[in-house]
């Protein structure tokens, strides 16, 4: 696992993507501050396929109160709460 701010928005970009492809969409271009659920790119199922995904790979449990738009909502929320959680930001 690399705490890597890039390196964590690559992940989760290419982990939105491929949600979005298996949905038949393309999200290629997804704007690190575009809100991820609001993008019209994954539905329901894809966002918690994202949330259960970003979970494992950073092996970070998330609480029911961490789970919102302010810490999920976007690439760059994602890694900078992984940052934030795991001590690298």
């Amino acid at each position: 696992m690399n705490l890597d701010r890039d390196a964590i928005k690559a992940a989760v970009r290419a982990k939105v993507i491929e949600l979005a492809k298996s949905l038949g969409m393309d999200a290629g271009d997804i704007g690190d501050d575009d809100i991820i659920p609001a993008s019209g790119y994954v539905d329901s199922a894809a966002i918690l396929e994202l949330v259960v995904w970003y979970e494992g790979e950073y092996d970070l449990p998330l609480k029911q109160d961490e789970i919102n738009i302010d810490n999920l909502g976007s690439i760059n929320a994602m890694a900078d709460f992984v940052l934030k959680r795991k001590g690298g930001g």
